[in-house]
């Protein structure tokens, strides 16, 4: 699941001359799909080539599903899909299908990302935005004002009240424009859709890899359709048994062990660092910034804001060097240098929110969405109880924000279903991957998925970041992921990866009070370039 974003990646489909002609509708159902449904594999999409930002390459096609598949004989939704042909054309070994996360992650521009990799080579590379978002048919929730709502990480007892208010307005902004739509966006109806592409496409089986979101909707789909599911990914795994709320909860308590580490690291380095010599000393360094943030904030840099730019710099313990020069220019910087901090923090904030407001990339409407399709609490009293203490002992990340009242707990409809019982049972063995300090999707995750499909489990040391497959730094990762995926070769049952050097603060370009802003661009940048897994989006005050 997961919090910073991925690159706007989708575009427009044009009438352009079609691809080669294709083995659509070929693969066997017989025996395995309603004649209701059947009309639907049966589809020949028309391929053209992609349009838009980083699609280069890619050819694209919209197929037919039911909005809900209860009742295939009624309304009908489109789905985008996007493919990147194998390379090694008498190597091929069939699709693989590709999802980044969210939930509300566009996955069209999923195929762009993977086609680098050796997998290309043998695989069809099949990205496709999910119900709901993109260029699929969309969800679009009536955005609820909530300019005169305080919903800060540390909130009074008189302020909780504002998070309630502000979910019992999202959901009515849902409900007023979510249409008969709404009911069926869950990860259930995404995974059936799934299967739709994996016989339109002619195949008997699919492949899948999936980030974050993406994990718990592949153990979805393998659940539903075990006998057309081949190898699966599930690369920094949702845990079975928390979704939603508990997911939420778990990320909270993620952020605080991992700001404990770099506490940790920070008084190993005091000499350098100069924020305490003890992890004790650093976070009261930490708590005195916040605390003159609450006092005296710059501009709209408040104590709220500080909570969440810590969360978000820290994720990455290979760059620790810029949060430690961050919090030392707010706590030590004369005045130019505290200015500098508190612009590398705002635009470290803003970069995070302005690539989930693009529409493109990613749909708040469908996150909104997806979590409702499992029940939520709905007394107000254990949610209150939960962000007192959330607010007192979590508060880097995002305080008492996601131990609050949720839209969803205010649900204005009832799902069709529950969410599926994961299980495997009738496909191979697949692969998790986690971290161990996942600040998104807590390590706890990793392990409990592995045991209830039986999976072989990669586990990253001693690292905090999120999504390996496919990133830089990560070769280990990689490497026995296509060895899996190309050639069936398991890795241990549990297997480890090393996780990413901490900084070298011996380096000539080391972060500084100087250099700050530089710094937090240049992640910026690098995020853009690789914008996959899709973490959860932070919660916007």
């Amino acid at each position: 699941m997961s919090m910073v974003g991925v690159a706007a990646l989708t575009g427009v489909l044009v009438a352009v001359p079609p691809a080669a002609a294709d083995t659509a509708g070929t693969a066997d159902t017989a025996g395995t799909v309603s004649p209701e449904l059947q009309r639907f594999y049966d589809q020949e999409p028309a391929w053209k080539p992609c349009t838009g930002e980083g699609l280069d390459d890619l050819e694209c096609a919209r197929i037919t599903v039911p909005m809900d598949y209860a009742n295939p004989r009624g309304e009908r939704i489109r789905i985008a899909v996007s493919r990147h042909r194998a390379t090694d054309e008498d190597g091929r070994r069939g699709i693989l299908l590709a999802n980044p996360g969210g939930p509300g992650g566009s996955g069209l521009g999923m195929a762009a990302f993977l086609r680098g990799q050796k997998i290309g080579e043998v695989y069809d590379l099949i990205g496709f935005d999910p119900r709901g978002i993109g260029e699929s048919t969309r969800i679009q929730c009536s955005v609820p004002d909530l300019d005169d709502l305080e919903l800060p990480t540390r909130p009074t007892a008189g302020q909780l009240h504002n998070f309630t208010e502000a979910a019992r307005r999202t959901e009515a902004g849902c409900d007023r424009t979510g249409g008969s739509l709404r009911p069926h966006i869950t990860t259930a109806n995404t995974a059936r859709d799934m299967d739709v592409i994996r016989g339109v496409l002619g195949e008997d089986k699919a492949n899948y890899l999936g980030y974050s979101y993406g994990t718990y909707l592949g153990a979805v789909y393998g659940s539903l359709f075990p006998e057309k599911l081949d190898r699966s990914v599930l690369d920094s795994s949702i845990h079975p048994d928390r979704i939603w709320r508990d997911t939420w909860l778990a990320m909270s308590r993620a952020h605080t062990e991992n700001v404990e580490r770099f506490t940790r690291w920070a008084a190993e380095n005091d000499d350098k660092l100069g924020l305490g010599d003890t992890s004790e000393a650093v976070f009261r360094s930490m708590e005195d910034v916040a605390q003159r943030l609450h006092d005296d904030p710059i501009d709209d840099f408040d104590r709220s804001s500080f909570d969440m730019a810590v969360a978000l710099l820290n994720r990455d313990q290979g760059e620790w060097d810029v949060l430690a020069a961050f919090i030392g220019g707010l706590r030590d910087g004369d005045d130019a240098q505290v200015r500098e901090a508190a612009d590398a923090g705002a635009l470290r904030l803003a970069a995070s929110r302005d690539r989930f407001a693009d529409d493109s990339a990613f749909s708040p409407s469908t996150f909104a969405t997806v979590r409702c399709e499992a029940d939520w609490p709905t007394g107000l009293g254990a949610y209150y109880a939960d962000m007192r203490e959330y607010a007192a002992e979590h508060p880097y990340g995002m305080g008492a924000m996601l131990s609050a009242p949720d839209p969803c707990t205010f649900r204005s409809y009832t799902p069709a279903e529950k969410p599926v019982e994961l299980k495997r049972d009738g496909y191979p063995t697949g692969v998790v991957v986690q971290s161990h300090y996942d600040t998104q999707t807590a390590y706890e995750g990793g392990p409990a998925m592995a045991q209830r499909l039986r999976d072989s489990l990669i586990i990253v040391e001693d690292d905090s970041n999120h999504g390996y497959y496919g990133i830089p730094g990560y070769d280990c990762v990689t490497e026995q992921i296509d060895d899996y995926l190309i050639d069936g070769i398991l890795p241990g049952s549990a297997t480890t990866c090393p996780g990413a050097p901490f900084p070298d603060l011996d380096a000539p370009d080391t972060a500084d009070e100087e250099n700050l802003t530089e710094k937090v661009q240049e992640q910026i940048d690098e995020e853009e370039e690789h914008p996959v897994p899709l973490p959860a989006p932070l919660p916007v005050s």
